[in-house]
């Protein structure tokens, strides 16, 4: 199996949501993406309104189920659904959530990632497996997707 970049995305987020008993969530304020390999063609927006529904498990891990929509800058909107974890140690997550600066290896931050799109020039989209590294900071969410070759 082999990995190929596929977008860069950079989204905007608020602050969590805290339900209680573990679970909360994190509303998307917007941001942008970059395409790269077969998708490099095309970049655009994070549209507001996404969420990054969580569950705090008993071990501090975070089980994340992101579910937002990307607009190109050509009109074509691509759904994006991102599901996996996010594990640090616990003075990590708080460095995060202070807004300092945490290097991206001091944690694990990873997601499988499914995209759809009714766009004919990005159909093949629909049709793929993708994973990502992510990288977390107070008001920003970075995501590098790749396809699974």
């Amino acid at each position: 199996m082999e990995l190929r970049e596929l977008v860069v995305i950079e989204i905007e987020v608020r602050p969590v949501v805290d339900l209680g008993g573990g679970r909360r969530f994190v509303p998307f304020d917007g941001g942008t993406f970059e395409g790269r390999g077969r998708l490099s063609a095309t970049a655009g927006a994070v549209l507001a309104g996404g969420v990054d529904w969580q569950t705090v498990r008993p071990d501090g891990v975070l089980e994340i189920d992101a579910h937002y929509a990307l607009a190109s800058d050509a009109g074509e909107t691509i759904e994006l659904r991102s599901r996996g974890i996010r594990k640090a140690e616990e003075s990590v997550s708080a460095r995060i959530a202070n807004g300092e600066s945490v290097d991206p290896g001091e944690y694990y931050f990873r997601t499988h990632v499914r995209l759809s799109t009714p766009a004919p020039r990005l159909r093949w989209l629909n049709d793929l497996l993708a994973v990502s590294a992510g990288e977390r900071t107070r008001d920003r969410v970075r995501i590098d997707v790749h396809e699974v070759l």
